[in-house]
């Protein structure tokens, strides 16, 4: 048997929606774009919604439409991906790198407090795995030092805090549609907010700083007349990758109670051992599941994460790390080097952290292959 990290849970409704929108002749930014975009507001219910090409376009652009200048400061976690720093350094600002949670590998509202200095502008807290920060505490941070909050819900669709949806809580909230991620249009992104200017905003800066309706000049209603009001970029969502989305998006609670089903058989399987410790959800929230990441307690085993991940390889049991620490990348140690040992948590979590397999389609019997061989290895090489 071979387990793949991920599969996409595609079926004949997305091959008929793509099939459709190409058919319709509209194969770019159009009238299905739109439809996504209402209908996504709606599901996270956030006043605006603008589908972008990548999460990171919907970071960047929230960062641009907020003011962001050159040596402002940015806060971020060390467990996320280059992408929450690298929009940042696009502005020839600068991340600020600070510690996360142990247990949830959220961004810790008290490494916040410190690292704020009068350079700061931006927090942007990640919700890892799709397990929402703390987000009272981040706002309270915000709100007390005249700071903006930027959401990196990459991982985050459909999460709650405290039974309000991800997507309308921050100032600006950022999520992903990657081939990997829980609703996929395999590239995509889409920024939500209750701010109208920005949104107004964000719809210019996303198709080359064009007056807002100018992609109708090609439809019966358009003209031919445009206006370019400022100097923007090319990161429109075309119509083939929201028809694709909106199919996924009618089936995302169906693929939320599948991660869901799976999740809690790993829960069951790994929480009464030793050797792990699984991930803790706090109960007031709600993870989407994109990411199951169990901790190993490597005191208690003769082989370290990395020969855990590469016995379970062997095994044909594909899976990943989330994340390299920020900070160890070369192009971070260069831009904002960090000292590991202020890193305690971060340090503490990627010695151990390994990513388990956890997509819509695996089967019961995957799911069993996964669990015993994890478990056949800890019998082997516990201490």
């Amino acid at each position: 048997m071979e387990i793949p990290f991920h599969k996409a849970y595609t079926d004949e409704n997305d091959t008929a929606a793509a099939v459709a929108a190409i058919n319709s002749g509209w194969l770019t930014m159009g009238p299905r774009t739109f439809e996504f975009e209402n209908k996504f507001r709606a599901e996270v219910n956030a006043s605006h919604a603008v589908a972008v090409n990548s999460c990171t376009a919907a970071l960047h652009l929230a960062l641009k439409v907020m003011g962001l200048k050159a040596d402002d400061e940015v806060i971020i976690p060390a467990m996320t991906f280059t992408a929450s720093g690298e929009v940042v350094s696009y502005f020839n600002a600068n991340p600020v790198i600070v510690d996360v949670d142990r247990e949830t590998h959220n961004i810790l509202p008290e490494e916040i407090e410190r690292a704020i200095t009068s350079k700061s502008r931006v927090i942007m807290p990640v919700h890892f795995g799709g397990q929402p920060a703390d987000m009272d505490s981040i706002l309270e941070i915000a709100k007390r030092h005249k700071l903006l909050v930027i959401e990196d819900a990459a991982h985050c669709f459909p999460s709650f805090y405290k039974k309000r949806p991800i997507g309308s809580i921050g100032d600006i909230t950022a999520f992903s549609f990657y081939a990997t991620k829980t609703l996929a249009c395999g590239e995509g992104g889409m920024a939500t907010t209750e701010n109208a200017e920005w949104d107004e905003a964000m719809r210019v800066q996303r198709l080359h700083g064009i007056s807002r309706d100018a992609w109708k000049r090609y439809s019966k209603e358009g003209t031919w007349f445009y206006e370019v009001i400022d100097a923007g970029h090319k990161y429109n969502m075309t119509d083939i990758q929201a028809a694709l989305g909106l199919a996924q998006l009618a089936k995302a609670d169906r693929m939320w109670q599948l991660r869901t089903a799976i999740a809690e058989r790993y829960n069951t399987a790994f929480g009464g051992s030793e050797y792990f410790r699984i991930p803790v959800i706090h109960p007031e929230n709600k993870t989407s599941w994109h990411l199951y990441v169990i901790q190993l307690q490597i005191e208690k085993l003769t082989i370290d994460r990395n020969r855990f991940i590469e016995l379970l390889a062997e095994r044909n049991i594909k899976t990943s790390v989330h994340f390299i620490p920020l900070y160890r990348h070369p192009y971070y140690k260069k831009i904002c080097p960090v000292d590991f040992n202020r890193m305690k948590n971060s340090e503490w979590l990627y010695e151990r952290i390994i990513s388990l397999p956890i997509y819509p389609g695996m089967t019961s019997a995957e799911t069993d292959y996964v669990i015993d061989n994890v478990l056949e290895l800890t019998r082997k090489y516990g201490r």
